[in-house]
């Protein structure tokens, strides 16, 4: 490429007029003759259309060696040439975006390895193809997001290996900057999933081990789990009948919506408590309840049962714990409770040392009230409801057996039966004041919640399930209606 120059000087009219001329009525003016390029050496050549200026080495009159080529715009290269090419090792400037790229050049464009630092933020480091990133390199975000791995067309694509902002990591396939097919998540929070990947979410079969301990193993569908549980169900029938003093086992399912079992699912933490009706009667009435020492009173617990219950504790006598009315009677073993609202297991709970098989293995080891979920179902074995708590005090009204009666005076027991003290629990005792090993003692006959509660913290698969009620009746000693002992559904996995 050429560019002629002509050189002017200035009339005493401010007209530009060539140098030699005798006025504007003068031929026309004479021009330097038309400069080529160097031909061999260092040398600076201005092309013709003045956007390009280029210094630097010449050879056989192309640009060969060392050189800057610098725009009119601002963007300038400076480094290898060959035969009036960009080629070779080099560092490009484009003023249009602000980019600066250092490394190989073919033809002009960035080809080969390189580092492109761009002028929103991050860089990358790599390899190049045609001025896009192509083959294996590391590329760092404006958020400072660093990806590790294959790109192809400007994308990250292939194999590669992520780290989020937020502690995230990722590493397995990629498509076209999405990932996809098979892939493992570390989240900042310890969860992990392994599995497959469509379209950056998870989508077919894969498993999620959450940082609670709990684990979901099977498909999903544009993020969100197949199988998941729903709703947490006890089995059996709608109304236990337990006999007074008497244990039971709890079977318990994880259900979907569609009331199958959530087998997927392991690890969730369920926590068993309990309630007794909480209800304000007139004189007469077969329920038992509890009278509450003001001090005492709590908010009570909605049930959907059509009536509250207040917390009741569960006591079982494979803890080690005192006997029921030992258990009444001394200070350590009723700790002061704290104020708020009341846990629902309270602070006098006692539960069953047995650890049931849905729970081996379970991290972290759950407590003795609550039970780890394996493949959708936990048991709660030898429960039993513990003795009243301080500031409770029974009362038992049998308004039907006063009509039996007749004019038997009012709260004058029944023919066989016994009416307790509010000051003397059922049961007896010997004359030295300890407690009878008669279990029976443990729980008044009456009307009894059983709650279990998706306790595993933090939530598995971002939501907790809601609690499970179960209605229990606890049956006195001579009631002609035989217990029903639950637990007879299907069981938990060995």
């Amino acid at each position: 490429m050429e560019e002629s120059f002509a050189v002017a000087k200035e009339t005493p009219s401010g007209k530009m007029a060539a140098a030699g001329g005798e006025g504007p009525s003068s031929s026309p003016p004479l021009q330097d003759p038309p400069r080529r390029p160097p031909r061999d050496g260092y040398g600076v050549y201005v092309y013709p259309n003045s956007f390009f200026r280029y210094e630097g080495e010449w050879k056989g009159g192309k640009k060969h060696g060392q050189g800057k080529l610098l725009f009119k715009d601002g963007s300038y290269y400076e480094g290898k040439f060959v035969d009036g090419e960009i080629t070779g090792e080099g560092c490009r400037l484009w003023a249009s975006s602000g980019n600066t790229y250092s490394g190989q050049f073919v033809l002009g464009e960035p080809q080969g390895h390189g580092v492109m630092k761009y002028k929103a933020g991050g860089h990358y480091e790599g390899e190049f193809s045609h001025g896009l990133r192509e083959g294996h390199g590391h590329l760092v975000d404006r958020d400072g997001q660093a990806y590790w791995g294959s790109f192809h067309e400007n994308k990250r694509h292939g194999r590669g290996h992520m780290i989020f902002r937020n502690g995230d990591k990722y590493e397995g396939d990629w498509v076209r900057d999405q990932r996809q097919g098979h892939g493992v998540l570390c989240r900042a929070d310890g969860s992990t999933y392994e599995g497959q990947w469509h379209s950056d979410v998870f989508s077919g079969l894969g498993n999620m081990t959450h940082c609670s301990g709990a684990i979901y193993h099977g498909m999903w569908i544009n993020g969100h789990p197949v199988a998941q549980a729903k709703r947490i169900v006890i089995l059996g029938p709608e109304v236990m009948d337990v006999a007074q003093g008497s244990s039971f086992t709890l079977n318990i399912q994880l259900q979907q919506n569609n009331g199958e079992v959530a087998r997927s699912e392991d690890g969730r933490v369920l926590k068993i408590s309990a309630g007794i009706r909480y209800v304000q009667l007139p004189a007469y009435s077969e329920v038992s309840f509890f009278k509450m020492d003001k001090d005492k009173r709590e908010p009570p617990i909605q049930t959907p049962f059509g009536f509250d219950c207040i917390a009741y504790p569960l006591w079982s006598p494979k803890s080690g714990g005192l006997e029921p009315r030992a258990a009444l009677e001394s200070p350590e073993a009723n700790p002061p409770r704290p104020r708020g609202n009341m846990p629902l297991g309270l602070s006098v709970l006692h539960f069953s040392g047995e650890t049931s098989s849905s729970s081996r293995g379970c991290e972290p080891h759950c407590p003795e009230d609550c039970r780890c979920v394996k493949q959708g179902c936990a048991r709660f074995s030898d429960v039993r409801l513990g003795p009243p708590p301080p500031g409770y005090s029974p009362i038992l009204f049998l308004d039907g057996l006063r009509e039996e009666a007749g004019c038997r005076p009012r709260g004058s027991p029944g023919p066989g039966r016994t009416m307790p003290a509010m000051q003397d629990p059922p049961g007896g005792s010997r004359p030295d004041g300890a407690a009878t090993t008669e279990p029976a003692a443990a729980v008044f006959p009456g009307e009894y919640v059983i709650m279990i509660r998706d306790v595993t913290d933090p939530p598995f698969l971002g939501h907790t399930l809601p609690t499970a009620f179960k209605h229990l009746r606890v049956l006195g000693k001579g009631t002609d209606q035989q217990p029903h002992f639950p637990g007879e559904g299907p069981e938990s996995p060995s």
